[in-house]
């Protein structure tokens, strides 16, 4: 069984029958005429034989990797943020924010590019900018270097606002699981102002084995 997340910049892949663990494959890079046999995220309907909605996968995925009846998970995309609230092992709240939450996964990778940062030695910045949007919310970090600013520090505040944008966005809870490729950079997961527990960028992939277990 050939299953695939389709992301906006990134697709993961897992082979049941031949894969022991997902691969990676740029959006871009990824042949057009691959089709999954079950599939969930961006153009999953188009590439797959059978897709089921991302807040859907998330859940299931959650919910086979988190080991607790009451907890929240957000999944912080290169396009948009979701987030599902599980309560007695149901699910009691969820959200999907593309406005927002636009570009913003994106954006933290292309300013690491841009500014040559590696986010593992940045230290969380005490404050961050009010950024609800993260291709508007790049003209802080060019008006912060232009005061004088230092470049690091600069996106250190905008990463800050991205987390405190998402936080609030998943209705501020004291603890939660983070999913997505945002897992593996330090800064951001460092910059919540709660408990995070990074799950990494597979949640979705194991709800597509939750969903077909459930078969």
């Amino acid at each position: 069984m050939l299953l695939a997340d389709f992301g906006t910049t990134y697709c993961k892949i897992l082979d049941t029958r031949s894969d022991s663990s997902p691969r990676i494959v740029a959006t871009r890079d990824l042949d057009r005429s691959f089709r999954a046999d079950l599939a969930t995220g961006h153009n999953a309907a188009r590439r797959s034989l059978r897709s089921i909605n991302e807040l859907t996968a998330l859940a299931r995925g959650g919910l086979r990797l988190v080991d607790r009846p009451h907890f929240v998970l957000l999944d912080c995309g290169s396009r948009d943020i979701k987030f599902v609230r599980i309560e007695n092992g149901r699910v009691t709240d969820m959200g999907w924010n593309a406005e927002c939450g636009a570009s913003m996964g994106f954006t933290i990778e292309l300013l690491s590019t841009y500014y040559q940062l590696d986010y593992a030695t940045i230290p969380a910045p005490a404050t961050g900018f009010s950024v609800t949007c993260g291709v508007l919310g790049m003209s802080h970090i060019f008006d912060a270097v232009v005061s004088g600013i230092e470049e690091a520090e600069a996106v250190a505040r905008f990463v800050r606002g991205i987390a405190l944008n998402a936080h609030r966005f998943a209705h501020e809870p004291d603890e939660l699981f983070l999913s997505g490729g945002l897992c593996a950079n330090p800064l951001f997961v460092a910059s919540f102002p709660c408990r995070v527990h990074p799950l990494g960028r597979f949640v979705l992939l194991e709800g597509l084995l939750a969903t077909l277990d459930q078969e």
